[in-house]
């Protein structure tokens, strides 16, 4: 009985120091939080959440978060009238363009925001085509309304962000 509470207490002292113990299964990076301003998104700031929503639901080590007032935000999201694009400054970080030019040819809103914070989770265009996955960006059909990162996306993404290294991501357009 005194070894478990001892052994409990320890346990509790590591886990506030912020001790690792070993353990029987992988390793886990910690969270990292990128916060993103849609401020600028104007008709877009619900898809731009919705976005960081769907991209949240599908990765661990990397969370998408509104930025508080008075912190600096690690992505800015912007609405114009042209193409929409992404400018990395490193993974996790830069801005991105929700082009007015892509809705207007009929490319679905969502789709194009999640794709667009793929980029800046570190994903590059991968022009197959299919609907299925997201970062086809407009190689897919107009008609292609999956917003939804596949699962061999979001397993880059976990790997991306499972090392404090991050390389620059070039600017790339949907």
């Amino acid at each position: 009985m005194v070894r478990r509470n001892l052994a409990a207490a320890l346990l509790a002292v590591a886990a506030l120091l912020g001790v690792q113990l070993a353990t029987a299964g992988p390793a886990f990076a910690a969270t990292r939080t990128l916060y993103y301003d849609a401020s600028q998104a104007q008709e877009f700031v619900s898809a731009v959440n919705q976005a960081a929503t769907l991209w949240n639901g599908r990765v661990t080590n990397v969370r998408l978060v509104p930025v508080p007032a008075g912190r600096t935000p690690n992505i800015r999201v912007y609405a114009d009238n042209g193409w929409p694009r992404t400018y990395t400054t490193s993974l996790g970080n830069g801005r991105w363009y929700m082009g007015r030019d892509a809705v207007d040819d009929g490319y679905y809103v969502l789709r194009i925001a999640t794709h667009e914070f793929g980029h800046i989770l570190g994903l590059p265009d991968n022009r197959t085509g299919r609907c299925t996955d997201l970062m086809s960006g407009s190689s897919a059909p107009v008609s292609c309304a999956n917003a939804t990162p596949s699962t061999a996306e979001a397993a880059a993404v976990q790997r991306n962000f499972a090392s404090a290294a991050a390389a620059p991501v070039p600017a790339t357009v949907f």
